[in-house]
């Protein structure tokens, strides 16, 4: 059974197991999953040659994308941006609070409420919007219930680290001082330079967790589908 749409575009997940529209619908939706990403930043581990933590948001940003489509998904991430900055504090653990505990887990809840923009970590945040927009756009054309779903993920990422390390190397040459330590972040963050402080700081350390969040992702999904299918095969054979 295809579960599709006009112009050649498939459901997305949440069409699918939840095809009510209207505003009401989709906040709800935009909003729980802007919520579930502020779940998984609190899912983290430190590690001590760089200021970014390993969390759980890439895998909830990827899965925000694959369920809501590009629109959604991109909005999702955007609101989620917002409320770290706005409403409560929704990012991952700063600094600060990390430098005493190796593995945060949820509770007691440690967020960072802050703007994007002060933070070494803020351009993933962005990448979460072009991250979620990118795997959602894919899904659209039923990427995330196919073998590409692996290579669909695997673009995600690659959206979302651009703006990431693009945005942790001004603030490691900028010589900024992390918030709640006496120390810049180019002092924190090992390497020779600041293209080889960016790279062990923002990308060399978080490709073997990334590397099983993404197939955790690419498992999921697929399984997910097939779930859909069976209901939706089920209630049409139970028609009299």
């Amino acid at each position: 059974m295809h579960i599709t749409q006009a112009q050649g575009r498939t459901l997305t997940l949440a069409q699918a197991v939840w095809p009510k529209t209207g505003i009401l619908s989709n906040a709800a939706l935009v909003i729980g999953f802007a919520a579930l990403t502020a779940v998984f930043a609190q899912i983290s581990i430190r590690i001590p040659t760089t200021t970014v933590p390993i969390t759980g948001q890439t895998f909830a940003v990827l899965t925000t994308g694959a369920a809501l489509g590009s629109r959604r998904g991109a909005l999702s991430m955007f609101v989620y941006m917002l409320m770290g900055m706005f409403l409560f504090p929704a990012f991952a653990p700063p600094s600060s609070v990390l430098a005493k505990e190796t593995i945060h887990f949820v509770l007691p809840w440690a967020g960072t409420k802050a703007f994007v923009w002060d933070l070494s970590s803020g351009g993933y945040l962005v990448g979460f919007i072009l991250a979620s927009y990118l795997v959602g756009r894919l899904a659209e054309y039923g990427h995330d219930r196919r073998a590409q779903v692996s290579a669909a993920m695997v673009l995600g990422n690659i959206a979302l680290y651009l703006p990431g390390l693009a945005w942790l190397a001004f603030f490691i040459a900028s010589g900024k001082t992390i918030p709640g330590l006496d120390l810049t972040y180019y002092d924190a963050i090992e390497g020779a330079n600041v293209l080889d402080k960016t790279l062990r700081g923002g990308l060399y350390p978080f490709i073997a967790g990334d590397a099983v969040k993404l197939l955790l992702a690419s498992m999921m999904l697929p399984g997910a589908w097939q779930v859909v299918r069976s209901l939706r095969s089920g209630a049409v054979d139970e028609r009299p």
